[in-house]
């Protein structure tokens, strides 16, 4: 059986600055999974970075991005995937 949390209080630790909220994850799933809910009529790419800027966070690999906004709940999944590989690349040119 999964283990979810809703709501959850997210730590993070930045540059060696420790946050104790960092931000609240609408339900992390096993602590691997991130899902971030909305309800808007159409989603942006500011909504997709948002999730993608968890993942970053918190190592995280998959991220779900669901907008009960659409007519048909199929249309408003989104499914994001991190590349901790191109992560690792940034930081490196920096």
């Amino acid at each position: 059986m999964l283990i979810g949390k809703c709501r959850y209080q997210v730590s993070i630790e930045y540059d060696g600055i420790k946050f104790d909220e960092g931000f609240r994850a609408d339900i992390f799933i096993e602590n691997k999974v991130i899902s971030e809910l909305k309800s808007v009529e159409s989603l942006t790419k500011a909504h997709k970075k948002q999730v993608l800027t968890y993942l970053r966070l918190t190592g995280c690999k998959l991220g779900y991005l669901l907008n009960f906004g659409e007519a048909l709940m199929k249309d408003g999944i989104t499914r994001i995937i991190a590349c901790p590989a191109v992560w690792a690349r940034d930081r490196e040119l920096k």
